[in-house]
């Protein structure tokens, strides 16, 4: 079963060189996923009654063109597993109509269960309503990757372009209505710290895994490390342990 939404890029979400942002993509993208959740009837409106919310582990995006302001990317998205406590979440982005019609990207996403109480993640998908709308067609790209720690992958200093570490108290504008960070956020302070544009300006992957909230007045340090062909970045809490780690690499 698959579904499919139009998504036009406003004026305040493309950058300097009028290119939507990455991290807006990976908001376009969760943001369809919700409404297709809802529409199935096991989306956050239904979670939230019994003190439950979806949550985003891991996502793997490729993108071989980034559109400009009134621009119209038509997102297909469906199901492809509900399993082990996760499900998987695929999508192709397209522009163009008719014989015009191009595949510019595509996604794949796995989600999971939060009780809001225990903070845990919880065991539901045996239940009917989240089987039946398994569509299982196997998006055609890697799944997502889980990241080593950013000193054990950092190459050879003749290899190294930059690296550093940037801190950030996490805001209000910054939380969600599971009242932590929210995932897109993760990846816009990861950008902000370091991105070079000649990886920005192509073709490119971007592998994101989170592993532990951050809230309201938490710290954050991102730590970054790069190559001329990828970022790497690893966000710690103010006692060290991993939240989010990602990878930008050119395609």
């Amino acid at each position: 079963m698959k579904y499919y939404y139009p998504v036009t890029i406003q004026y305040n979400e493309v950058d300097p060189d009028r290119q939507v942002r990455l991290y807006t993509i990976e908001n376009y993208l969760l943001a369809i996923a919700g409404k297709v959740a809802d529409d199935l009837g096991f989306g956050n409106k239904y979670l939230f009654t019994r003190n439950q919310s979806w949550i985003l582990s891991h996502l793997s995006l490729e993108m071989n063109y980034f559109p400009t302001n009134d621009e119209t990317i038509d997102v297909e998205t469906w199901i492809e597993q509900n399993a082990h406590m996760l499900s998987t979440r695929d999508y192709r982005l397209y522009i163009g109509k008719g014989e015009e019609k191009r595949q510019i990207g595509r996604c794949k996403s796995v989600w999971a269960v939060l009780d809001l109480g225990t903070r845990t993640i919880a065991n539901v998908f045996s239940e009917p309503v989240f089987q039946d709308a398994i569509d299982g067609e196997v998006l055609e790209m890697d799944r997502p990757v889980k990241l080593l720690p950013i000193e054990r992958w950092i190459p050879q200093p003749e290899n190294l372009i930059a690296q550093g570490e940037e801190e950030h108290i996490v805001r209000y504008s910054d939380c969600d209505y599971n009242r932590h960070c929210n995932s897109c956020k993760y990846l816009e302070r990861m950008i902000d710290a370091y991105l070079p544009e000649h990886i920005l300006h192509h073709p490119l992957r971007l592998d994101i895994n989170y592993t532990k909230e951050l809230h309201l007045g938490s710290k954050m340090r991102t730590l970054f490390a790069a190559t001329s062909s990828e970022v790497r970045y690893q966000q710690l809490d103010a006692d060290g342990h991993t939240s989010a780690s990602a990878r930008i690499a050119l395609l």
